[in-house]
């Protein structure tokens, strides 16, 4: 819990000086983004991995 925590931490220190808002939005938009293909892929790849690697 504390890692999440301080990845927490790292990602809202990281925008607390970004002056432009439209930059900190579209920068916040895109690790959303990343972070929903990541998920897409590893539940693929678990998916897979369940299933016997079937195609």
């Amino acid at each position: 819990m504390g890692t999440l925590l301080h990845f927490k931490s790292l990602y809202t220190e990281a925008f607390d000086n970004c002056k432009p808002s439209f930059v900190v939005v579209l920068l916040k938009g895109y690790a959303i983004f990343c972070g929903v293909l990541l998920t897409m892929a590893v539940y693929a790849f678990l998916y897979r991995a369940f299933t016997g690697f079937d195609f």
